[in-house]
C-alpha cells in the first residue's frame, strides 16, 4: 500500500473522524473504503464537441483512469473548457482564444488546489489547452504528466491531402477565380476527416513537441495519430508514471527548468514550429519562475537550424512524420550535435540523454527531416526583430522561401475584418505591408490570430508579393512574410499605432530589425498628437483580461501584474 507521503494533499481532506462528511461525498461518487488510503489523481479531460481537436479526449481520459488506478492510485476524473481556433477565426469570438488558455490554467488550478489531489495527468489536444495545462502544472507544482491528445489524419481532395489551412486558403482562391464553387465545397468537406488536433506543425503539433522535449510528457506522446492504440497506451502509462514521480517527490519544476526551455525552444526550431511557441514558452517558464525572454529565442536561433519540411511552409503533414519515428530520431541527432542538454530529467525519472540513449535514426530515403549538414534553413525561422517599429520585440516567421526581407508601402487597417475584406476584394496590392493593429492583447482586447488575411493573401497567390505586420498573432498555419506580437501594441502607445497609409516600412530579417522609415522628431510628434481608444470591453471576461494581461512580450500572463502589484 502506498505511504502517507504520496498522499500529501489527499490526506488532509479524507483521513481521520472529522472528514467523515469528504467521504460520504466521495462513496457517492464511487470511491471504497479502500480507496481513501491510496494517492488522488486528477485527470484533467478537456473533452467536449466544440471541436474535432478534443471530441475524443473522454475516450483518452479513460485509459488514463485505467493506468492510475491499476497502479494503486485513485484517479478522479474532472473537465475544462476548449475553444475553437479554427471555427471562430476571423470573427469577434476569436478575442476569446488567448484568453482560453487562462481561464483553463486557472480552472485545473481550482479544482486542483480545493479537492486536495496528490498529482495530476492532463490531456489536451488543441492550441490554448495545451499550455494552459502546463501553465496549471507549473503552478501547482504537484507531480504531474502531460497527454497529448493526438494529431487527426489528413483529408483528400483529387489525389491532394488536405488540413484546415488547405480551406482558408480555398477561400483565397475562390476570391481569385482560381477554383469554382464546387471545388471549395468540397475541400470543406473533405479536409477534416475525423478527431485529431490540425494536421501540420502548427501550433498544436508544435506546443505538443515542445512539451514532449521539455520533458513533461512521456517519449513519443507527441507524434500519435489522435485515433491509435498508441495514444491509448500513451495515456495508460501517463496514469503509471505519475504515481512513480509521486514515488520519486519528482515535481513539475525539477523538470521545467531554465536547460529544459532551451531543449523546448531548439526542438521548436528544427521543427520549423509555429511563432505562438513564443508566447505561450514565455508563458509556462514565468508559470515556473524561470527568467526567460525573447532574447533568448534569438541566441538559440543562431545556433539552431531549421530540418522539418513540414506544413504549413513545407510539403509533409504530421502523419508523416510519425510513420517514419516522430520526433525522438531528431532530438537524437539534437543531442548528439549538442544542440540539446542531455542532463535534464523527464516524467519517465530519467534524463533526456538516457530516454534518448536507444532510439534509432530515421529510415534512410526519408525526405522529411533533413540532416543536420543539409538544413531547410541554418537558423532560426522564428526571428525576433526589434527597432522603431517593435522596440520591445516583435515575432517574425521567416522560412526563407518569401526571401530574407521586404521593403514596402503601409496600407493600415484597424482590425482583422477591415484587412481580410480589401485582400479579397483586390485593394491590398503587390508590394503592400498590412498593418493591422489594436489587435494586441489589452487592445484587441485577447490577441486574435490572422490566419483568415494570411491565408486570404497566400489563397490570392501573393505570398511571395505582399507582408502583413500586426500586434496580434498568428495561427500556426500561417506562412508568408508576416511579422506578429508587435511591442508596445497600439493601444498602448507603441509606435504601430502612428503608422499611416503609404509610409515606407522594412522588416530585415538578417539585421533583425522592424523599421518605420520617419524620423525620430516626426515619429514622437505622431505620438504625442495620439489619443488612446476607448476600450472595446468594459465588463465580462474580456474587460477583466485586458486589466491583468501583461506584453506579449512577456507571454501575455495575467498574474504577472499580481505579483508586481504585490
Amino acid at each position: 500500500m502506498p505511504s502517507d507521503k504520496n498522499r500529501p494533499f489527499s490526506s488532509p481532506v479524507v483521513d481521520g473522524m472529522e472528514r467523515a462528511p469528504s467521504r460520504a461525498m466521495l462513496h457517492a461518487v464511487g470511491f471504497t473504503d479502500e480507496d481513501f488510503q491510496k494517492p488522488q489523481i486528477g485527470v484533467a479531460s478537456t473533452w467536449n464537441m466544440v471541436t474535432p481537436c478534443n471530441m475524443h479526449i473522454n475516450r483518452l481520459a479513460d485509459h488514463a483512469i485505467q493506468g492510475v488506478d491499476a497502479n494503486g492510485g485513485k484517479a478522479v476524473l474532472f473537465n475544462t473548457i476548449t475553444i475553437s481556433d479554427g471555427i471562430s477565426m476571423g470573427t469577434e469570438g476569436m478575442k476569446y482564444s488567448l484568453v482560453s488558455r487562462e481561464v483553463i490554467a486557472d480552472s485545473i488550478e481550482t479544482v486542483m488546489g480545493c479537492q486536495g489531489y496528490d498529482g495530476l495527468v492532463a490531456i489536451g489536444g488543441c492550441d490554448k489547452n495545451m499550455p494552459g495545462c502546463m501553465i496549471a502544472i507549473a503552478r501547482l507544482n504537484r507531480p504531474a504528466v502531460f497527454v497529448y491528445g493526438g494529431t487527426i489524419l489528413p483529408g483528400c481532395h483529387a489525389g491532394r491531402k488536405l488540413d484546415i489551412v488547405s480551406v482558408f486558403e480555398a477561400v483565397g482562391a475562390r476570391a481569385n477565380d482560381r477554383i469554382d464553387d464546387q471545388t471549395l465545397h468540397a475541400i470543406e468537406c473533405e479536409a477534416i476527416p475525423g478527431p485529431g488536433s490540425c494536421g501540420g506543425m502548427y501550433t498544436a503539433n508544435t506546443m505538443a513537441s515542445a512539451i514532449e522535449a521539455l520533458g513533461m510528457s512521456l517519449p513519443g506522446s507527441s507524434a500519435q495519430a489522435a485515433v491509435s492504440e498508441d495514444k491509448q497506451k500513451d495515456c495508460e502509462e501517463a496514469g503509471k508514471a505519475v504515481l512513480k514521480l509521486l514515488e520519486l517527490d519528482l515535481k513539475p519544476r525539477d523538470i521545467m527548468t531554465r536547460e529544459a526551455f532551451e531543449n523546448a525552444v531548439s526542438v521548436v526550431i528544427a521543427l520549423g514550429g509555429s511563432t505562438n511557441s513564443a508566447l505561450h514558452l514565455l508563458a509556462m517558464a514565468s508559470a515556473c519562475g524561470v527568467s526567460f525572454t525573447l532574447d533568448d529565442f534569438t541566441r538559440i536561433g543562431q545556433r539552431v537550424p531549421v530540418l522539418a519540411d513540414l506544413k504549413p511552409s513545407g510539403r509533409y503533414h504530421m502523419a508523416d512524420l510519425i510513420e517514419i519515428g516522430g520526433i525522438q530520431p531528431l532530438m537524437k541527432m539534437l543531442l548528439d550535435a549538442g544542440l540539446l542538454n542531455g542532463d535534464c530529467l523527464t516524467v519517465t525519472g530519467k534524463t533526456l540523454a538516457e530516454n534518448l540513449a536507444d532510439v534509432a535514426p530515421y529510415p534512410e530515403g526519408q525526405d522529411i527531416i533533413r540532416s543536420l549538414d543539409n538544413p531547410i534553413k541554418p537558423t532560426s525561422h522564428l526571428v525576433i526583430l526589434k527597432g522603431n517599429l517593435a522596440p520591445q520585440g516583435a515575432v517574425a516567421k521567416i522560412s526563407g522561401k518569401e526571401g530574407l526581407s521586404f521593403t514596402g508601402r503601409a496600407r493600415v487597417f484597424e482590425g482583422e475584418e477591415q484587412a481580410l475584406k480589401r485582400i479579397l476584394d483586390g485593394t491590398v496590392q503587390k508590394g503592400d505591408v498590412i498593418v493591422i493593429r489594436y489587435e494586441g492583447p489589452k487592445g484587441g482586447p485577447g490577441m486574435r490570430e490572422m490566419l483568415s488575411p494570411t491565408s486570404a493573401v497566400m489563397g490570392k497567390g501573393l505570398g511571395k508579393d505582399v507582408a502583413l505586420i500586426t500586434d496580434g498573432r498568428f495561427s500556426g498555419g500561417t506562412h508568408g512574410f508576416v511579422v506578429g506580437h508587435i511591442t508596445p501594441e497600439a493601444y498602448m502607445g507603441g509606435p504601430l499605432a502612428i503608422v499611416q497609409d503609404g509610409d515606407t516600412i522594412t522588416i530585415d530579417a538578417e539585421s533583425q530589425e522592424l523599421h518605420l522609415h520617419l524620423a525620430d522628431v516626426e515619429i514622437q510628434d505622431r505620438l504625442s498628437r495620439w489619443q488612446k481608444p476607448e476600450p472595446r470591453y468594459t465588463r465580462g471576461v474580456l474587460a477583466k483580461y485586458a486589466a491583468l494581461v501583461s506584453s506579449a512580450s512577456e507571454g501575455a500572463v495575467t498574474d504577472q501584474q499580481l505579483t508586481d502589484k504585490f
